[in-house]
């Protein structure tokens, strides 16, 4: 899968910040660490780094941290020799070693047990490991990834995650925006998930009236990408027609859309305030564009492109 397969919706000034980064550390072997609510893609953006650099055509493989028995972890990490243990039949590679030179991402990493957890600190220190029941010291060469949902700062303080798994994690790190923190972005999500769904649901009719738009704008999702994936899903599945309006969806999301619209009313857009913004620094500069665009903190090309959009002299 090519990166222009695997598109990250940057549309809102801090998605494109993160995509910025995230090409930036794609091209790095260190351990990274991303972290973002639930439901905010922080799998989908490892996959994106994986694709943007050279271990594109390596493997890439994820660990469910969450879902691993205690007591298989460091057979599914490590592998183990026939023997090892009772119901070793045969000799098992460990992801570790599937990874190759490729990826492995650890998602929801604060999830592993302390002994876990000093395990893979052991293996991230030394870059080596060994099968169960193996004597040949095996070397990593995969880029290992860690994903939480969890503040591992405060998961430390609380003793609940060791710090020096935590310094060696967090020495690349990105943190992806919740969904409410980026809203130039949902709508252009919205559109992109839509058109998967079409296709998934034989529905290639299907489309957002303007009221659902508004509503999906104003509307906070706190279950971010995923709960507006899920919500469009649902339109889609009890839409009459075509047209997707505000009741082919949840009630929760009408009702809080509802009364965001409400509380809002008689607001100026953001437009509006950028208008007024880039108005009185050109005038507080005498129209020195280069000095108006340091001022306003974006690009002279940027500041002459909004001055044409909204008709500034």
């Amino acid at each position: 899968m090519s990166a222009e397969r695997l598109p990250w919706i940057a549309e809102d000034p801090a998605s494109q910040r993160l995509l910025e980064l995230a090409q930036k550390v794609a091209t790095a072997a260190t351990t990274l660490l991303i972290s973002g609510e639930s439901g905010t893609g922080k799998d989908h953006l490892a996959r994106l780094v994986h694709e943007l650099g050279p271990r594109r055509d390596a493997p890439f493989l994820k660990i469910d941290c969450a879902s691993l028995p205690p007591n298989l972890v460091e057979s599914e990490l490590f592998g183990h020799e026939l023997g090892a243990f009772t119901g070793a039949v045969e000799r098992k590679l460990g992801r570790l070693e599937l990874g190759g030179s490729g990826t492995i991402v650890l998602d929801e990493v604060a999830a592993l047990t302390p002994g876990a957890q000093g395990k893979l600190l052991r293996v991230l220190q030394e870059r080596t490991f060994e099968r169960l029941g193996g004597t040949e010291a095996l070397r990593i060469e995969a880029r290992v990834v860690a994903l939480t949902n969890v503040d591992l700062n405060a998961a430390v303080a609380s003793g609940h995650f060791r710090e020096d798994l935590y310094f060696r994690l967090n020495v690349l790190a990105l943190t992806v925006p919740p969904l409410r923190e980026r809203r130039a972005d949902i709508l252009p999500l919205a559109d992109h998930l839509l058109a998967a769904l079409r296709a998934i649901h034989g529905h290639p009719g299907s489309h957002l009236s303007e009221p659902a738009r508004r509503m999906l704008a104003t509307y906070a999702w706190p279950g971010n990408v995923r709960e507006l994936r899920n919500a469009l899903e649902r339109a889609i599945v009890f839409s009459r027609g075509d047209t997707l309006d505000p009741t082919d969806f949840p009630d929760n999301i009408r009702a809080a859309a509802s009364g965001a619209a409400g509380s809002i009313a008689g607001l100026r857009s953001l437009e509006e305030v950028e208008r007024e913004v880039i108005a009185a620094t050109l005038e507080a500069t005498h129209y020195k564009i280069s000095r108006a665009a340091e001022a306003l903190g974006i690009s002279r090309k940027t500041l002459l492109e909004k001055r044409k959009k909204y008709g500034l002299k």
